[in-house]
């Protein structure tokens, strides 16, 4: 992997980029945003947003665009070996995560460089697109604040609504005609300051990114006009409780068959016991 994966870029290959995805995304859909000015113009930022569809990606990059920040995305390290895909991912200042780590930290090493080198990071804390049947943020991963926390980074949380009609999650064509709005919205840096000097271990991770997130399913909420759910979706619980629902039904089942089993017999033998009686 080529030692300049760690934010440094080529400011030639980003303006290409600008060239030909500025004119792609707005022709994709319409936008109505709000509050750019919450991300700074200089040093390391990292936008914290929810995951509704692929599309969402172009829409937050070209709203980071338009205030004035390259975004930067994290990519599995992988991807960095491939031919030709590799470098240019390289020469556009784009981040390497190596998942599967024994040791955590080394999980996002190179997107801590990234940021305290000026990158704006935008970090999806969801890690995938949510699973919440009413797309709201689901539980999120403690990603985000273990590199909030490593660097000092302001964290702009994000929210965004709309592209999920662009492109739904598992399609592959985008819905073009008529150009659907997507709507975003940034609010001022999450306060982590309760969290500096703590050590960066499990809990303090997990109460940061909450806060985190907690300030994302708020934006999302004005954008909807609706109010969050109290607890966010997690897909491990949701899934525990079906099991448990299917296997009451199933327990449930069987005590009928059984009880069916049992009038059955007791009938038959009655039947039975008649039959001798008679003369």
């Amino acid at each position: 992997m080529s030692r300049r994966a760690d934010g440094s870029y080529s400011n030639g290959w980003r303006r290409f980029s600008q060239v030909i995805l500025r004119p792609t995304i707005r022709a994709l859909m319409k936008h109505d945003w709000q509050g750019q000015e919450h991300i700074p113009k200089s040093g390391g930022v990292i936008v914290a947003a929810n995951h509704l569809s692929y599309a969402d990606v172009l829409a937050v990059s070209l709203f980071c665009d338009q205030a004035g920040r390259y975004p930067t995305f994290l990519a599995k390290s992988s991807l960095f070996n491939i031919k030709v895909l590799g470098p240019i991912l390289v020469k556009l200042g784009q981040l390497p995560v190596y998942r599967g780590q024994a040791d955590a930290a080394l999980v996002l090493r190179d997107a801590e460089r990234g940021v305290e080198n000026g990158s704006c990071v935008l970090f999806y804390p969801e890690s995938t697109v949510t699973r919440d049947p009413e797309y709201w943020p689901m539980v999120a991963k403690t990603g985000v604040a273990r590199l909030a926390l490593a660097t000092g980074a302001p964290v702009v949380p994000v929210a965004h609504w709309g592209a999920q009609n662009v492109l739904p999650y598992g399609s592959f064509k985008p819905r073009v005609f008529p150009r659907r709005t997507v709507k975003i919205l940034a609010g001022p840096p999450v306060d982590l300051s309760e969290f500096e000097g703590l050590p960066i271990d499990s809990k303090v991770m997990r109460a940061a990114t909450d806060k985190i997130m907690a300030d994302v399913s708020g934006l999302l909420g004005k954008l909807r006009g609706e109010d969050p759910p109290e607890k966010p979706y997690h897909p491990a619980v949701e899934r525990r409780k079906v099991r448990a629902e299917l296997r009451k039904l199933a327990d449930a089942g069987s005590e009928s068959n059984g009880a069916e089993a049992e009038e059955s017999a007791i009938t038959e033998t009655s039947e039975q016991s008649a039959e001798v009686r008679e003369p």
